[in-house]
């Protein structure tokens, strides 16, 4: 997924083996996602299927997992969220990332006594034992220096898309064009880090009516970043 991953451990056994075992098993769970879902490796699952050289019976159970749950998530988002892409391409991109990192954080829950921080590319993951919270920081889409906005969290997920990062890359998919809005990001907060990246993926696509597209599922809220540098967010965020 070529993204820069870092992990916070916090709590008398943050340096310990166990720690470190599930650090290295995280990191390895995530460099075979990479393996399997990146576009930009040749010799990927979703670059052979995109070439025709297999089909879905030939591929990892893993791959036709992450399918399904492309399909459910475009049927949630009402066709916001789309794997398939101009050109007849299919980039679960928008999906896996968050999903590898909920996979990757059970690597991290199943050690006892130890609060985490993961972040992945901008996907936040919060594990928390205890009952001190992380401080999140939102990105500002101008200057990737400084934060527009923070959030305490202890526990679950804040994902955020835009086009700072990367620029232009997302489809609308009711156009089949680039994405055309104001917004110059939208952060998602819940319980899970591959719905909250679904639905910020989603939520960016839907320009002003971004607000609306999180209600599909209880527990998540959003914060979006106008061109003009103003924010605005749900009533929820920032309630822990």
């Amino acid at each position: 997924m070529g993204m820069p991953i870092s992990v916070l451990a916090r709590g008398e056994q943050a340096a310990s083996a166990a720690v470190e075992e599930a650090v290295r098993d995280m990191y390895a769970e995530l460099v075979e996602v990479d393996r399997i879902f990146s576009p930009y490796k040749p010799d990927s699952s979703v670059s052979r299927l995109a070439r025709g050289e297999v089909g879905w019976d030939d591929v990892e159970p893993l791959v036709r997992d992450v399918a399904e749950r492309c399909v459910a998530a475009r049927a949630l988002t009402g066709g916001l969220f789309d794997a398939d892409v101009p050109g007849g391409c299919w980039d679960p991109s928008g999906l896996v990332k968050g999903w590898a990192v909920e996979r990757a954080g059970e690597r991290l829950r199943a050690v006892a006594g130890v609060d985490w921080c993961l972040n992945a590319g901008g996907d936040v993951l919060v594990l928390c034992a205890g009952d001190e919270d992380f401080t999140i920081g939102i990105q500002d889409p101008h200057d990737p220096t400084r934060v527009v906005a923070s959030l305490a969290r202890n526990g679950g997920a804040v994902a955020t898309s835009g086009t700072s990062a990367r620029g232009a890359h997302l489809y609308d998919p009711r156009t089949g064009t680039e994405v055309a809005t104001r917004w110059l990001s939208v952060s998602v907060s819940g319980p899970s880090v591959e719905y909250a990246d679904v639905l910020a993926t989603a939520a960016f696509v839907a320009g002003d009516g971004w607000p609306e597209v999180l209600t599909v599922l209880p527990g998540y809220e959003g914060l979006g970043v106008l061109a003009d540098g103003n924010l605005f967010s749900t009533v929820g965020w920032g309630v822990a």
